[in-house]
């Protein structure tokens, strides 16, 4: 991990533990990990933590293994979902036109900011 991957993901998991209302030692507790591992990993002062409390705190925590070895670099951006199979996961209830719309404020937004996505039907499964 690079010294930015540990530091974003040192402060992914100090704001959720914050945001939760949970002290070191009820994550730990939660988690069934030491509260040295979980004040460690929030001051980034583990540089390969082991996947398996990383889970384990962050699953304690509410958040996704894909969210954690994202932010830990874990996953190349090529392994990543695009936007529209994300929708279609994460969102089902929305309707086609939703989805489009929303689509159409992210591209614009990418547009902008000079992000470059995948072309048309890159993202499709075959």
């Amino acid at each position: 991990m690079s010294v930015d991957q540990i530091h974003k993901l040192a402060q992914l998991l100090r704001t959720t533990r914050e945001q939760e209302g949970l002290s070191v030692r009820g994550l730990a507790q939660r988690a069934g990990v030491d509260a040295a591992t979980v004040l460690h990993l929030e001051q980034g002062r583990i540089a390969q933590p082991k996947p398996d409390k990383l889970r384990a705190v962050g699953h304690a925590l509410g958040i996704s293994t894909a969210d954690l070895y994202a932010a830990a670099g874990w996953l190349p951006s090529t392994e990543l979902p695009t936007f529209r199979p994300y929708l279609r996961s994460k969102y089902q209830e929305l309707p086609d036109e939703a989805v489009a719309e929303i689509e159409a404020v992210f591209e614009r937004l990418a547009r902008d900011y000079g992000l470059h996505g995948p072309q048309d039907g890159e993202d499709e499964l075959p």
